[in-house]
């Protein structure tokens, strides 16, 4: 190996059938073992079923002759484009560098390509459009129809990140895949010249623990077992030892090649196969290797959420998703909050999670277009959704997700929530959010030793009127509660009088709801008057009259009622649902 080879992955994405995986042989000098349909099945339905892998070498841009980094290796990632292999693209789309989303001509946008588009833009920077199948065009109007398409990608890319992307015209196989070898793809040196100029050479660190993505595991006769995958973090060399969390084996790396060439050690960013002894292959079939000890299995995690704008419908607290986190995709259950309502313009932070701050819980993701109301629940408005003040968004909203089975993955890793069990044949996005695991929850038991740290709270009011004066310090209040309450919970809170006034909740008055509130600064004058002819009026009725009038509508109105309001906070993960005021 002539100098070390600077690794770039780029996705080949596309709806079925759009001629990937014919892209990628025409492309490809050096085939992995995954490359290409090799397995049987794949073959025998004419798709990919699988992440497949394959590279070219070309000199790298801008690099001086014969210094030692003199070669680019373009790694493609072949991912299916079956609806129903959306976790493969998803696992497939976290390791890519720059995305090559492959259209048919003749066919244009289908579902798939917009999930592919979505998928692209969350988990790369660069893309390039590559309309496949020029051949199949009648070569008078081959021209003005490749023109036509090109302008209509361009306008599909106007409200994505990749406004402006390159389109380039290919026949990857002339022909279509009957057609005899002889006959020349069309296109493809000067896609490779695009790629050349379109792909940034990632910054590599080979500092950190050893983490890999691995897609491929077999095993090879005489030799071991090999996990091939891309690096994610770290450095690996021959003789180190590496761990497959998931299943809590530590084993000693025996040999690596990267495309058939052996190496003795591989960085960030390289496409390696790992062989090991001693491993059965089919105990791992995607998954991450790590440093030993470095990566933990978690149940539960914190993370920053952003909704995908395609996906039709809330993002529902309770609501259950197919979490992707690296290569695996598990259920989870989602419970949406956001930052108290002063904070909402505060800058999002997307390293770490703040447990010493309060948090807002919300019945739904806060977007524009499902702007929450409160809902009234007889007397009580329970700001379920939140408190939006103005029908504002925070600039960072997070969720608890709680995983049905555990999941081996990285601090800071992307995560992807979708709805893989929603009609493939729709037209629809099933992509709903993605976002940054920020903390990932180790204890089985959780709920009892981290979540009561987590400070999410709902904010709850409770409307009531004043019924009657007591004396100057002391008044009746009704409508708060429901007769069945138990109102000595709620003595010592505060309450608010419609005239100015505050109140403490003193003590039940009563078998029917009512209760006794001490206004410790007194009532004004001006508040006496306005309850004053309450309290003429029945005193003038007689006393079957006034029972009725407590229980019925026919009751004198007061000139002007007065309203208490009680608000307060509950924490959701407060085992003792304690009611809390801000002083």
């Amino acid at each position: 190996m002539a100098g070390r080879r600077v690794n770039v992955n780029v996705g080949v994405l596309g709806h079925i059938d759009s001629g990937k995986t014919a892209l990628a042989r025409a492309l490809s000098t050096t085939a992995s073992t995954a490359a290409f349909d090799k397995q049987p099945q794949s073959r025998e339905r004419g798709i990919t079923l699988d992440l497949g892998f394959s590279c070219f070498v070309v000199p790298l841009p801008g690099a001086e002759p014969g210094t030692d980094d003199t070669q680019l290796q373009v790694t493609l990632v072949d991912c299916p484009g079956h609806a129903s292999l959306i976790r493969t693209i998803i696992g497939g789309a976290q390791i890519i560098d720059l995305m090559m989303l492959v259209i048919d001509v003749t066919k244009g946008m289908q579902t798939q390509s917009a999930e592919c588009l979505v998928i692209g833009q969350i988990a790369c920077q660069k893309l390039i459009v590559v309309l496949n199948k020029i051949d199949l065009l009648a070569e008078g109007k081959r021209q003005a129809a490749i023109d036509k398409m090109t302008k209509k990608m361009q306008k599909t890319l106007e409200n994505t990140k990749f406004r402006g992307a390159p389109v380039i015209p290919v026949a990857a196989k002339p022909g279509g895949p009957e057609a005899p070898e002889t006959e020349a793809p069309q296109g493809i040196s000067e896609l490779i010249e695009l790629l050349k100029s379109q792909i940034s050479i990632p910054a590599r660190d080979p500092s950190g623990p050893f983490l890999m993505s691995v897609d491929h595991c077999f095993s090879i006769k005489g030799q071991g077992t090999v996990m091939t995958g891309t690096i994610l973090s770290g450095t690996i060399s021959l003789g180190d030892s590496v761990e497959i969390p998931a299943l809590k084996v530590v084993k000693k790396v025996k040999s690596m090649q990267m495309f058939h060439t052996p190496v003795t050690s591989a960085m960030q960013g390289d496409r390696l196969g790992i062989c090991v002894t001693q491993f059965d292959p089919k105990l791992l079939e995607r998954g991450l290797v790590c440093a030993p000890e470095s990566l933990h299995t978690i149940h539960a995690a914190l993370i920053s959420v952003e909704k995908i704008p395609y996906f039709r419908g809330p993002l529902q607290t309770k609501a259950k998703f197919h979490i992707t986190v690296g290569h695996e995709t598990v259920m989870g259950r989602m419970l949406f909050f956001s930052p108290a309502p002063d904070s909402f313009d505060l800058e999002p932070k997307l390293d770490f999670f703040d447990l010493s701050r309060e948090y807002l819980f919300q019945e739904q993701y806060l977007c524009k277009d499902s702007m929450p109301t409160a809902t009234e629940g007889g007397d009580e408005v329970d700001m379920k959704a939140g408190h939006t003040p103005g029908g504002q968004c925070p600039r960072q909203q997070w969720a608890l997700v709680e995983f049905e089975k555990p999941v081996t993955c990285p601090r800071l890793c992307l995560v992807i929530g979708s709805r893989l069990d929603a009609d493939i044949h729709t037209n629809t996005c099933r992509l709903a959010f993605h976002g940054v695991l920020l903390q990932g929850l180790e204890d089985k038991n959780y709920t009892e030793s981290f979540l009561p740290a987590l400070r999410v709270y709902k904010l709850k009011h409770k409307h009531g009127l004043v019924e009657r004066v007591m004396d100057d310090y002391s008044v009746i209040g009704r409508s708060l509660f429901k007769k069945e309450t138990n109102i000595q919970l709620f003595v010592g809170l505060k309450v608010q009088l419609s005239t100015g006034e505050q109140g403490v909740i003193d003590s039940a008055f009563g078998q029917s709801g009512k209760f006794k509130i001490h206004i410790p600064g007194g009532l004004s004058p001006e508040s006496k008057k306005i309850l004053t002819p309450t309290l003429k009026k029945r005193n003038r009725a007689g006393r079957g009259e006034t029972t009725k009038q407590e229980e019925g509508t026919e009751r004198p109105e007061p000139m002007q009622p007065v309203t208490l309001s009680l608000s307060f906070k509950r924490y959701v993960f407060d085992t003792q649902k304690r009611m809390v005021q801000t002083p």
